[in-house]
């Protein structure tokens, strides 16, 4: 178990505590260690009369456990004798720090959102001396929702956020941290309207963890909002339309304009979610920038996106002009380097060593003969898209890139790209653009480019089309494995050379113009360092086993930031999903990596397996599957999948076949189970039920597929 949190030495103020969740935190706070000053009036759940029975009990019970209290039972509108009952009693205040009120009357925005100011500013100057403070102020759905019949509830609940926000923002170069919670849990104030069933699911005791972990020193969460109750715990944040622009320079604007946008003013696809002031203000200085330069978004700017009376644009299914690629050795070494390969690591040799008895070109690289395809202009000179593309805003949205085998590690490939479909995303339009590529007349590999161009919608084009290879978002569960690489400072130098030649990545003018504080990562090489984590922990750094890989570009990557890759495997696709590791930003989403079954479907051994026990039993079934063939699969009819760990690491893969070769797709049920527990199942020693809920075997899929298992694992206790 990891190591507990305390608070020793540490002040806590709860207002409200008398109580519902302010009781609670008190509690919790003061088994841990912290020195708890107990607020609560005593009042009655309409806000009326005033008791110090209620505080006092909390301080008893807290002492009672061997903690330290002390009571307070002014009005929090008084801050002031709140913050010096702490300093009386304790000499200091300011760890953690917290709001919660239970007082719903007429006064309500000078209990809730006055209140809670008031503490705030009595505490405030006291944190700041000590470099340390946590301040948790508690919202409600109500506040971020709204609800019907609390208005004035609601509005003093959500200012409480605009609160905390700003604080968080004045505080953190003090090491004060402010964070807001929107609990649910039953209360005196819930109590009398909803169920005691409903009122015991929503215990107070399962919001105060959420609390606890905010307010420690060890937490770096600062200005987030939180939704907790019966257990469960959910981060928000704020999400923006790409918008529209509804005017141009030098004329009126107009509500019939708005009206006749209404929907590409509302079209949340590609939203931003905004994280600071800087980042909303930013885009309206694009904005301004683009009506002053005459760009505003007319509502059907045909001029540079041209469309058919059917809506399909005449670009749709043009030819670019065929581009060759020639390369040798040397540029599949350089762009391994360019994607974070290192000789320190000795599995990597393969990749940056011509002379090594394996030496390969990494799957990835099948990106870089395909882009001559757009550098080389090609794109303008295609009937129907009517644009400078050297004036306009391109973003790479997506890539897709599937190989129908293994590159060679030098050659001359010829790439032959076509406009696969044009979409109208109202903030912009997206060129769908099919690469494939052959050597001679085989074809090595398929590239889509998804290419936004920024300002290009509203021409009365699709939406949707049926030809965009589709990103998948990854299962709702903890990643299985998480790889980290840093970048290093000349990362986005050394990648360019493999030819992509934008200055944004090398020159610090150019990236400023463009908004960036300095030059950017190619959003390919991020793509390449996934790939390559893929690539290590599921298939041995085996190329061959690539099959494809998709994924949606988010955010940049600044040379030096370290990539962290988070993978989900279902069967024989690899989702994942990588962030900045500094940042907890995300780069790339949808992602995912489908690689081909292991030849013959025998398991996949990893480095880590250094001879299982489990290898004769996975021979075996693949004998029986043979011999058996349709019979089995008949009384089976699933596909089953096995990790098997060893020392807590993945150390094998396997996924029983069906009739005719290996299968390639996705698993019905996935089963993790570590060597040793492996064969005590097969052999009868561990009945797998109690192994299921001790943890020691985990099943991801349809659970109830396990009930086959009889099948597959008879009689290997013979072996």
């Amino acid at each position: 178990m990891s190591v507990p949190l305390v608070f020793d030495g540490k002040v806590v103020i709860v207002t409200g505590a008398g109580g519902g969740l302010g009781r609670e935190y008190a509690l919790a706070f003061g088994v841990r260690g912290a020195s708890v000053v107990v607020n609560d009036l005593g009042g009655d759940i309409k806000g009326g009369g005033k008791s110090s029975n209620a505080a006092d009990k909390v301080v008893e019970e807290i002492k009672a456990k061997g903690g330290k209290a002390v009571a307070n039972y002014d009005s929090v509108e008084d801050g002031e004798k709140l913050i010096q009952t702490a300093l009386d009693a304790f000499g200091r205040i300011g760890a953690p720090f917290i709001n919660t009120f239970a007082c719903i009357s007429d006064l309500i925005h000078r209990v809730h959102l006055r209140g809670s100011f008031m503490v705030t500013r009595a505490a405030w100057n006291h944190m700041k001396k000590q470099k340390f403070g946590r301040i948790i102020m508690t919202s409600s759905a109500a506040g971020i929702y709204g609800n019907f019949g609390q208005a004035n509830y609601s509005a003093a609940k959500l200012g409480l956020l605009g609160l905390a926000n700003t604080l968080a923002i004045e505080g953190q170069k003090y090491n004060i941290h402010c964070n807001t919670i929107a609990p649910t849990a039953g209360s005196r104030l819930t109590e009398t309207v909803m169920p005691p069933v409903l009122c015991e699911s929503l215990k107070a005791e399962y919001v105060a963890p959420l609390v606890l972990w905010l307010s420690h020193d060890q937490c770096q969460e600062n200005g987030g909002l939180f939704e907790v109750g019966a257990g469960w715990i959910g981060k928000l944040r704020w999400e923006r339309s790409q918008g529209r622009i509804v005017r141009k320079k030098n004329q009126g604007m107009f509500p019939e304009t708005v009206r006749d946008q209404w929907d590409n003013i509302c079209d949340f696809t590609n939203a931003t979610k905004p994280a600071n002031i800087n980042e909303s203000v930013a885009t309206l200085v694009e904005v301004l920038s683009r009506v002053e330069t005459d760009e505003g978004i007319a509502p059907n700017p045909t001029s540079a996106m041209a469309t058919a009376a059917s809506g399909i644009s005449p670009a749709v299914g043009q030819k670019l002009p065929e581009s060759t690629f020639s390369y040798s050795q040397t540029q599949c070494i350089l762009y391994a380097l360019g994607v974070g390969m290192s000789t320190k690591d000795d599995d990597h040799l393969k990749f940056l060593y011509e002379g090594h008895e394996d030496f390969s070109c990494l799957p990835t690289f099948g990106v870089i003969p395909s882009q001559a395809a757009m550098m080389d202009g090609g794109l303008g000179s295609v009937p129907g898209l009517n644009f400078d593309f050297t004036r306009v805003k391109l973003l790479h949205g997506e890539q897709y890139l599937e190989l129908f085998q293994p590159l060679p590690t030098s050659g001359t490939l010829t790439s032959q790209a076509r406009i696969a479909d044009v979409l109208d995303k109202g903030s912009g339009a997206v060129i769908l653009l099919d690469v494939h590529t052959y050597s001679g007349k085989e074809l090595l590999c398929y590239n889509q480019y998804s290419l936004f161009i920024v300002g290009a919608g509203g021409f009365g084009g699709k939406r949707t089309s049926d030809k965009a290879m589709s990103t998948v978002a990854h299962p709702n569960r903890s990643p299985d494995a998480v790889m980290t690489d840093t970048t290093t400072r000349d990362q986005a130098a050394l990648y360019r050379l493999s030819g992509d030649w934008n200055p944004l990545h090398i020159d610090p003018s150019f990236a400023a113009m463009g908004g960036f504080k300095s030059p950017i990562l190619h959003g390919l090489c991020s793509f390449g360092f996934a790939a390559r984590h893929v690539l290590k922990q599921y298939a041995n750094n085996d190329a061959s086993r690539f099959k494809s890989i998709k994924v949606r570009f988010v955010k940049p990557v600044l040379p030096g930031q370290s990539l962290q890759t988070e993978m989900w495997k279902e069967g024989n696709r690899i989702h994942i999903q990588c962030k900045v590791k500094e940042s907890g930003a995300v780069v790339l989403s949808g992602a995912y990596v489908d690689l081909h079954a292991a030849a013959d479907g025998s398991p996949q051994i990893l480095p880590e397996a250094g001879g299982l026990k489990s290898e004769l039993v996975f021979a075996e079934i693949g004998r029986r599957i043979k011999d058996l063939g349709a019979e089995m699969v008949k009384k089976v009819n699933a596909v089953f999948g096995w990790e098997i760990t060893k020392g807590g690491n993945t150390a094998a893969q396997w996924s029983n076949l069906l009739p005719g070769g290996p299968y390639s797709g996705k698993t019905d049920v996935t089963i993790t189970v570590s060597d040793d527990d492996f064969m005590e199942v097969v052999q009868g020693k561990l009945n797998p039920q109690k192994a299921f809920f001790a943890g020691k075997l985990k099943v991801r899929g349809n659970i109830m597929l396990s009930q086959k298992l009889e099948v597959i694992l008879k009689d290997y206790a013979k072996l």
